[in-house]
């Protein structure tokens, strides 16, 4: 069972923005878009920007140093589908957003 951290509260994200976070010692990029909640390693593997800083547009974010891009809902690299950064199960208790601590698994299309 994932353990879940609360991360924020609801509303202060928002629309098509990100927040950098920390859950369990990592950094967290939480974005808000498409009424959702998404949660993504907040480091750029290319050099390392925060990618909760980047800008977001149709559920990809834009590294703010470099312009890799990421789809924010499963950590995809949108120039190459099979590299990706950890994304995170996001659910909303009350009013509050929590971040599992686990990494999610997702299922090849193939």
């Amino acid at each position: 069972m994932s353990e879940y951290v609360t991360v924020g509260k609801v509303g202060e994200i928002p629309e098509n923005t990100g927040k950098t976070v920390e859950v369990d010692g990592r950094l967290v990029a939480v974005f808000y878009a498409d009424n959702q909640y998404h949660a993504i390693d907040d480091l750029c593997p290319h050099a390392g920007a925060s990618l909760g800083a980047g800008y977001v547009e149709d559920c990809v974010v834009l590294c703010p140093l470099h312009a890799w891009r990421f789809d924010i809902r499963d950590g995809t690299w949108c120039d190459n589908r099979r590299l990706k950064v950890d994304a995170f199960d996001v659910r909303i208790q009350d009013d509050d957003i929590q971040v599992s601590i686990t990494p999610k698994v997702v299922e090849e299309d193939e």
